[in-house]
């Protein structure tokens, strides 16, 4: 007979306590205490936690499944990942699938030659492990490289050229983790994204308009204008099929000999071929010196649950943390989704959180960055303490905060969970959309222009209209500042939320948004997903406004003193929730094409 421990009772009362608050129908509740003490922690929230499916005072609904969910911006690649838990493959199997598809379905923003961040959640070590998998400045990169003799950014180069790439880190960061905590091997995970590039995948609208706006900037490099238009130059209409065999050949050599035929084998002379060709600077040293960093996730509290997200050089965990300490000032649930109120303190939060990462961010391996200050819930009260309900504060009297008294474009994401608690978040990007423009000839992928993610100069923005510091400067393997934010909410040590977004600047607010909604304001991850958005980033000093928020609450807001915007659709959240019993997953309507879908065995 097992003795009612401490600890059991401890996990009973909070289980008993979460349905009472967060379940709005009548739970029938069963508890087996000699079964709780040999499962793990998953098995043990399945036992004790029990949702309904539909909730009928909802409008939108997510997907459910039993035995795992996958969320990302493509249908084919959510497949891909389905596929491989079928397989019997992990959620961090199933993740570098998905990574692997998107290459190929997905080429404005998935991709091999890009880099980006992950967040791991192991459910046999109880442990979140944050993966930095972001581009590097090439050993011959300084900070006036894009500079010409009359003191001018030469844009092109910055932006759109060979010189514009970072070293890539995506492949890195895939093998990473699949050599560390994946069951499967390389052959096994590419295998499906090799079908996708060698047999063609459908040509939707989505994919068919994207190219077809894009095709002034990518026919000015051959490789890419052969990867991605007909032999005659013209577009390929919808429904029609979509090969690419040049991918196709470096997914083969993936297949054949895992990272080291990208850092250091066939595709590794192909980059290196075409960077010398075009007066790129990414050497062959530089490829194989790349190396992922492993970090500790930014963590946080709110409204109970605990908050892991990514840490520096993403500029996102740090002030998701930093808002959320703020807003955890405020009533939000009271004051109402939509209203003046929540969007007033909403947008003044941004505005706090955005000015000090015009200061306090960098790469942490150059600098040191104060985490535990900006994450500190004292120095989010005293910056509370200075909201005025009543007057939007102008961005000009707002400056990065005096932290000395707390010492103690184009991205996609996708979120996979498996029925053993392993979870994966991964927002990875070419920055803008296509990158830049450039297709490794022979390779047939694009490169990453994720050197505009550098600051230039201090009054300089960057890319995204976001000001920076010195310590963002270009250095020779210095990553950039980035504002992807993948998370992992935690309740009972169990992943209970999976998100994150593509959007540029946005995505530190898109996140922030869908946290409030679900873990304050109570919604569904579809309603969450859903419902509008708002955006500030400090300077400049505007409140950009997605359509559907009343007239009235819009109007509250001017007479307060904030310069509204109307915007255009913000960021692409891939979702997935875990009550306990079921996956729950939910892909952003605001670009199309996206899926979840669970695993049912």
């Amino acid at each position: 007979m097992l003795s009612l421990t401490p600890d059991v009772l401890r996990l009973w009362l909070r289980s008993m306590k979460r349905i009472h608050l967060r379940v709005p129908t009548v739970v029938a509740f069963t508890v087996l205490w000699a079964h709780l003490a040999a499962t793990p922690a998953i098995a043990r929230a399945q036992a004790l936690q029990a949702a309904p499916i539909n909730e009928y005072n909802a409008i939108n609904h997510p997907v459910v499944g039993r035995n795992g969910m996958v969320a990302s911006q493509n249908a084919d690649a959510t497949r891909v990942g389905v596929e491989i838990l079928r397989q019997g493959g992990n959620a961090i199997d199933a993740a570098v699938a998905v990574g692997l598809a998107l290459a190929v379905t997905l080429p404005r923003a998935g991709n091999l030659g890009g880099g980006g961040f992950m967040l791991v959640h192991l459910a046999e070590e109880d442990r979140t492990v944050a993966i930095d998998f972001r581009e590097t400045a090439p050993a011959r990169a300084h900070r006036d490289m894009y500079f010409g003799p009359n003191g001018d950014v030469d844009d092109a180069e910055y932006r759109f050229s060979h010189k514009s790439s970072g070293v890539p880190g995506t492949v890195a960061g895939l093998d990473h983790i699949l050599r560390e905590y994946g069951t499967m091997s390389w052959a096994e995970v590419v295998e499906p994204a090799l079908g996708l590039a060698r047999d063609g995948v459908v040509v939707t609208d989505d994919l068919a308009n994207n190219l077809r706006a894009s095709k002034a900037r990518l026919t000015q490099n051959p490789a890419a204008a052969t990867a991605f238009y007909k032999p005659d130059g013209a577009e390929y209409e919808v429904g029609e099929i979509l090969r690419q065999p040049d991918l196709a050949w470096s997914l083969e050599q993936l297949r054949d000999g895992g990272a080291n035929a990208f850092y250091r084998g066939a595709i590794a002379d192909r980059i290196i071929a075409d960077m010398e060709a075009h007066n790129g600077i990414i050497t062959r040293e530089d490829l194989a010196g790349y190396r992922v960093v492993e970090r500790e996730p930014v963590a946080g509290t709110y409204r109970g649950f605990d908050v892991r997200a990514m840490s520096a050089p993403s500029s996102g965990g740090m002030h998701i943390v930093q808002m959320l300490n703020i807003l955890d000032q405020f009533p939000i649930a009271d004051l109402g989704y939509g209203s003046a109120d929540a969007m007033h303190v909403m947008a003044e939060a941004m505005k706090l959180a955005y000015a000090d990462r015009s200061k306090y961010l960098g790469d942490p391996d150059f600098v040191d960055l104060p985490m535990s200050q900006l994450t500190s819930k004292a120095y989010a009260a005293d910056l509370a303490a200075g909201i005025d309900m009543a007057r939007a504060r102008p961005s000009a009297e707002i400056a990065p905060g005096d932290l000395t008294a707390y010492e103690s474009p184009e991205t996609t994401h996708y979120s996979v969970m498996d029925s053993e608690g392993n979870a994966v978040v991964n927002t990875y990007t070419l920055m803008f959309s296509y990158g830049s423009g450039v297709v490794i000839d022979g390779a047939g992928f694009l490169m990453n222009n994720n050197m505009g993610n550098f600051t230039l100069r201090p009054d300089i923005p960057d890319a995204f209209g976001l000001m920076g510091s010195a310590d963002n400067q270009i250095a020779a393997g210095r990553r950039p500042v980035s504002s992807m934010t993948p998370i992992i909410v935690l309740r009972d040590e169990v992943p209970y939320l999976l998100t994150g977004s593509p959007g540029g600047s946005r995505i530190i607010t898109t996140n922030l948004q869908l946290l409030v909604n679900v873990l304050g304001h109570e919604l569904n991850i579809a309603d969450a997903t859903v419902r509008p958005r708002i955006h500030h980033q400090w300077q400049p000093d505007r409140l950009e406004v997605e359509s559907g928020f009343g007239p009235d609450a819009i109007r509250i807001l001017m007479e307060r003193g904030h310069d509204v915007r109307p915007a255009r659709a913000m960021g692409s959240l891939q979702t997935v929730l875990f009550d306990g019993e079921l996956f729950y997953g939910f892909s952003d309507p605001r670009r199309p094409g996206a899926l979840s879908l669970g695993f049912r065995p």
